[in-house]
């Protein structure tokens, strides 16, 4: 989709900047206008290369050298650095994400619903996200594969052409087809950038689902995709220049909420727009699956934007999808209703050829279907559908990014080094009277399988899509429900010696094992011995 990545491309300095003037919407668009703030401009460092892909990094400080450069984005990610409560954190990124527009209003009103314009006025609103100039970083520095990392594509005369060659996207290849009119679309920017994994990474708690991007870089008076809707809530951050969008409904009650993406339409497929817009920097446009899109640069003027997209196949009906097989399952070895035969004479008056038929044998057999598929509900297994769906969201997970508090109080912050030859300051260790909890909530999940108890967690996880196996440790039953507490007490403080457990034994085993592997943080900094 045009709104699900984003690419750049050179900005044209010193020409005079015509302002468009905004198409007129319909009243399922809300556009709020955000007074404009004086905003020093941003200098860019570098793109950190693959081999950086960190497990654990920390969001940047007051006091570092990013903060030095004052902009939105930066001020709300030095602000978040000192939220000690991760979900906070991230309720408090989206509020500036829709900002100036209250969540609850957005959630409640608009959300799966309506499409929304927020126009800010406000050129700097997204600046230190990803830019142009990181992309051209990227393509001289990383091993960015055509196909597998970047596409080329135009839309020409109706058709959508995707021109990528074969191997590395080099900027001599990449240019090139951009300066052909080919669009450019960056899956996973996440990979190589260090921002747009933090931002992607925090508000994936808000969703409680994935949260991916594309990101876009359009050549002057072109469009590079066909128009199409997806199967994601999208919301379009216009980064540089302007892009004219047209968003429409879905056409079909079949289409509202899409499962799927659709094929490419034509132009001759579509209605009248719900919204016609040209984004500027700093504006959101947020749209529903199933909604229609298309996107164009005009005025010679190129675009960049990227699109975070969410709620991909997390629907109530992908739940009970997984939860009614084992219902049946488990009414069928439960009660003997489920186990009784079909009449013998069923086939003489159900199926198709008996659709019309008003046998009373019929009403009975329907009646009969409808009081064991309401029974069904009692033999749900619904809490462990819910933990193999938050198993699975574990695995989609970015890893977190620490706070400065956090690093500083987990083991990625202990001074244990090489000094002269050997390892110094070896030697910290929790004793009962430590004060812990979990290093984030939402980074570990507690789930049986098999007889077992497994804690899947995400600090492992790559900024690359699913490009490890899921991480997990086994919790013995003794244990179980001092893990349980962890979870549940976050963000307060448990002491060690506090956990329900038959054993001090026990106690220091688990918290030394979770502490190890960067899943609790304490409320001092240990001591060394």
């Amino acid at each position: 989709m045009d709104g699900l990545q984003a690419s750049a491309g050179p900005l044209r300095r010193g020409r005079p900047r015509r302002r468009r003037k905004s198409q007129p919407h319909s009243g399922s668009v809300l556009a709020l206008p955000l007074r404009p703030r004086k905003i020093r401009r941003q200098v860019r460092g570098t793109v950190p290369t693959m081999a950086q892909v960190l497990r654990a990094q920390t969001l940047p400080s007051k006091d570092s050298e990013d903060s030095r450069v004052e902009s939105p984005l930066r001020r709300v990610l030095a602000e978040l650095n000192r939220i000690p409560s991760s979900r906070r954190r991230a309720a408090r990124l989206f509020e500036w994400l829709i900002a100036p527009m209250p969540p609850d209003h957005f959630y409640r009103r608009l959300w799966e619903r309506e499409a929304v314009l927020v126009r800010r006025q406000d050129h700097t609103y997204y600046q230190g996200l990803f830019s142009t100039a990181d992309l051209d970083l990227m393509l001289r520095n990383e091993e960015v594969q055509f196909g597998q990392h970047l596409d080329a594509a135009r839309y020409i005369n109706g058709r959508r052409e995707t021109l990528n060659p074969p191997g590395r996207a080099l900027p001599a290849a990449a240019w090139s087809l951009y300066q052909a009119g080919c669009s450019l679309r960056l899956l996973c920017p996440q990979a190589f950038s260090t921002t747009v994994w933090q931002f992607l990474a925090v508000l994936q708690e808000q969703f409680g689902s994935m949260a991916g991007s594309n990101v876009y870089l359009t050549p002057p008076n072109s469009q590079g995709f066909a128009p199409h809707y997806d199967d994601i809530e999208a919301f379009v951050l216009q980064l540089e220049g302007r892009k004219l969008w047209r968003v429409y409904r879905p056409r079909v009650p079949t289409e509202e909420l899409a499962l799927t993406s659709s094929p490419n339409f034509s132009q001759d497929d579509l209605g009248e727009p719900v919204l016609q817009t040209v984004l500027e920097p700093g504006d959101l446009l947020y749209f529903p699956r199933g909604f229609i899109h298309q996107a164009e640069c005009q005025d010679g003027v190129h675009s960049l934007h990227l699109t975070l997209s969410t709620y991909q196949r997390n629907t109530w009906g992908d739940f009970l999808e997984a939860i009614l097989p084992l219902a049946v399952q488990a009414a069928m070895e439960e009660n003997v209703e489920f186990r009784r035969g079909l009449p013998r004479d069923f086939m003489d008056y159900m199926g198709a050829q008996h659709s019309d038929s008003k046998d009373p044998r019929r009403t009975a057999f329907m009646e009969k279907v409808r009081v064991l598929v309401a029974r069904l509900g009692h033999f749900a297994p619904v809490d462990a559908v819910a933990d193999q769906r938050a198993k699975d969201f574990i695995h989609d997970s970015l890893p977190p990014v620490l706070t400065d508090r956090e690093r500083a109080l987990s083991v990625y912050g202990l001074p244990i080094r090489w000094e002269a030859g050997e390892p110094v300051n070896v030697g910290a260790q929790l004793t009962t009277e430590t004060e812990v909890h979990m290093l984030q909530d939402g980074i570990a999940r507690l789930v049986g399988e098999g007889g077992h108890l497994f804690l899947y967690y995400t600090v492992e996880n790559s900024r690359v899509y699913h490009l490890e196996e899921p991480k997990c440790l086994e919790i013995y039953p003794q244990q179980a429900d001092a893990m349980e507490l962890l979870l549940r007490s976050y963000p307060e403080f448990v002491r060690v010696g506090d956990l329900p457990c038959d054993s001090v034994e026990d106690q220091l085993s688990l918290a030394t094992m979770l502490y190890d592997k960067g899943l609790l943080l304490t409320k001092m900094p240990l001591a060394l011995n």
